[in-house]
């Protein structure tokens, strides 16, 4: 039978279908820990109060991408070139969601409406990552290998949420509410293609490395599409949403290291 925790268990058993999930999912993680802090290091001045939570946002992916390469280098795996099919965040970046890389590597002070793209584009993706770690949350947060890890990560991911909703708000009673709502739409239309995309070219490359019958990737692909649908009809609607989160200042204190979870 096919389920989420099925085939996850299937590329866990397996040393290179593990290799390839933590190699992109380390990659990821760097690329977002980059981003945070270029954009931590240009704030304009009207956002200075912002800088520290962006850089604990950073600080956290950071962390996320070198658990991810500590749990490859307890099973003595190294990492693996990522496919660029499978590059969720330079897709999105080029795709010309969120802030561009060209924009980030140069000294220019950035200006409240990029601060309001990137929370919007944050938004939209931390809904993505945490619900992802919730589903690996339910079926593994007991696993001897990646429990811990998984539980960490899936409270941080929770964390960048809420952060997003709080400040969008905040934002939002000053006067930017269509701006916000306008740029979520985009970025979560975008968002939904992408990752179907990247979804498939995940699942081709695990379906290559573990040898999976054409009927069994046929149906994965189907279900992939299926959730597109769905999300593009109707799903896309939650990334928009924006409410007072229950964790209030969610990143208003230094990152915890990363050593007590790997």
């Amino acid at each position: 039978m096919l389920s989420a925790q099925n085939l996850f268990q299937e590329i866990l058993d397996d040393d290179e279908s593990y290799r390839l999930f933590c190699s992109i999912a380390a990659s990821g993680e760097a690329q977002g820990g980059w981003e945070n802090a270029r954009i931590a290091a240009l704030v304009p001045e009207s956002s200075r109060d912002l800088a520290p939570k962006i850089v604990r946002h950073g600080a956290d992916e950071d962390k996320h991408g070198r658990i991810f390469n500590a749990l490859l280098k307890k099973r003595g795996l190294p990492p693996v070139q990522v496919p660029p099919e499978t590059d969720y965040t330079m897709l999105l970046e080029q795709e010309g969601i969120g802030l561009a890389h060209s924009r980030l590597r140069g000294e220019e002070r950035l200006t409240e409406r990029d601060i309001i793209t990137y929370l919007a584009h944050s938004r939209v993706t931390e809904q993505r990552a945490s619900e992802q770690m919730r589903l690996l949350r339910r079926y593994f947060a007991d696993h001897p290998e990646i429990g811990r890890a998984v539980k960490m990560i899936s409270n941080d991911e929770d964390n960048h949420l809420a952060y997003c909703h709080e400040e969008l708000l905040r934002l939002a009673r000053a006067g930017h509410g269509r701006t916000i709502q306008r740029i979520m739409r985009e970025c979560a239309l975008a968002e939904i293609r992408i990752y179907r995309d990247v979804s498939l070219a995940v699942m081709a490359n695990m379906g290559r490395v573990l040898g999976w019958p054409r009927p069994k990737a046929a149906v994965l692909a189907a279900g992939i599409h299926a959730v597109y649908a769905y999300e593009r009809l109707v799903g896309w609607r939650r990334m928009v949403r924006l409410e007072m989160p229950e964790r209030r200042d969610a990143l208003g204190s230094p990152a915890a290291p990363e050593h007590e979870y790997a």
